[in-house]
């Protein structure tokens, strides 16, 4: 794998170690108080900073090194959920708590860490984790293979089988990995120790993200645009989620799919046989033609406003201007001796980190 460019999305991975090793009391506590009072209990080093998701994510990244062995590494952070996108819509990601504090410590420590030991982390006011990874993958996909690693189907949309990049996408449990191993590579007698990868983890193809999500690589920002996202609290067109996979494996993107309504509302005799055709030849039990155009009253979002402002939301900028060449991103300038300090210095075993 050493001619080959993985892009880390740090957000989700710190995010995760975090809450993999956080304390039953706290993951339990029904108010944040309560969550405040056990904070002591989480992992820490001697002189009190939090250390549990920094644990896990240098142990991450120290197996991906010696492992996988890329011959590039870049890591993207979220800095702000004020990004561009709040401006397009005030109420994205609306719905996310607040950072837990000893989580926040955490990246603040992790990306000083990375940097030091010879890691490009990119992060700002402005942009997302996601963009920078969009914009990495354009910029480097023709010259060598990419992999995105991260928890995040955003990401789906960046896989593309023609410029060889593809998705590790990171699963909650081993289980389900293995279920994927099984399903796809155990047709071809191929193992997970064949196709190497990180732990829970499994590799999407173009292929593979039609298989699990009903659509291409291409079309997930028009798939989040009708089923919209809780996660990031993008809205999407309720009343239509069944009916999207169909929908766009006919039209292609929203926007032809509204096209093709446009069109027949002309007439009214198109219009039936628009629907009938989407109920007999596309096997869409129930109309979705009122909630696709429902127009809102009162500033209420909704129909098409909705569909189109929600692809916008869920598409991953792929130009952000970046003064970095492949060769910035060598792991060649990876100074293990530096995680091996930091290790030190927050009492953590290093045999945990390096084996």
């Amino acid at each position: 794998m050493k001619n080959k460019f993985v892009i880390v999305d740090g957000s989700s991975m710190l995010s995760t170690c975090y809450y993999a090793v956080l304390p039953r009391e706290i993951m339990f506590a029904k108010t944040e108080e309560e969550k405040q009072k056990h904070y002591g209990k989480i992992l820490h080093a001697a002189d009190g900073t939090y250390t549990n998701a920094i644990f896990g994510m240098l142990k991450t990244v120290a197996s991906l090194i010696r492992k996988q062995e890329p011959g590039y590494i870049a890591f993207v952070f979220d800095k702000t959920r004020d990004t561009f996108r709040r401006e397009l819509y005030a109420e994205y990601k609306g719905t996310r708590g607040a950072t837990p504090e000893p989580l926040k410590q955490q990246f603040v420590l992790i990306e000083s860490i990375l940097q030091e030991a010879g890691f490009k982390v990119l992060y700002s006011d402005d942009y997302e984790a996601d963009d920078y990874a969009g914009s990495l993958v354009m910029k480097f996909r023709s010259q060598l293979p990419v992999v995105v690693m991260t928890k995040d189907h955003d990401y789906l949309q960046l896989v593309n089988d023609e410029y060889n990049v593809r998705a590790w996408m990171v699963q909650a449990k081993q289980e389900k990995a293995d279920e994927l191993y099984e399903k796809y590579y155990g047709p071809y007698g191929l193992t997970k120790k064949d196709v190497n990868l990180p732990e829970k983890t499994f590799e999407f193809t173009s292929e593979h993200v039609f298989a699990e999500e009903g659509v291409w690589p291409e079309q997930i920002t028009d798939l989040k645009g009708i089923q919209g996202d809780t996660s990031d609290n993008i809205p999407g067109v309720k009343g239509v989620s069944s009916a999207v996979p169909p929908l766009l494996a006919e039209y292609g993107t929203v926007e032809a799919m509204y096209e093709a309504i446009h069109d027949a509302e002309t007439d009214k005799k198109q219009l039936k046989e628009l629907q009938d055709f989407w109920k007999e030849k596309l096997g869409i039990s129930r109309t979705p033609y009122k909630a696709l155009t429902k127009t809102g009253e009162d500033g209420e979002l909704c129909g098409e406003a909705a569909a189109l402002l929600s692809k916008r939301l869920a598409t991953i900028k792929t130009d952000i201007p970046l003064d970095l060449e492949l060769a910035d991103f060598s792991v060649e300038q990876y100074k293990e001796k530096v995680l091996r300090k930091w290790c030190k210095k927050l009492d953590i075993k290093e045999t945990s980190v390096f084996g």
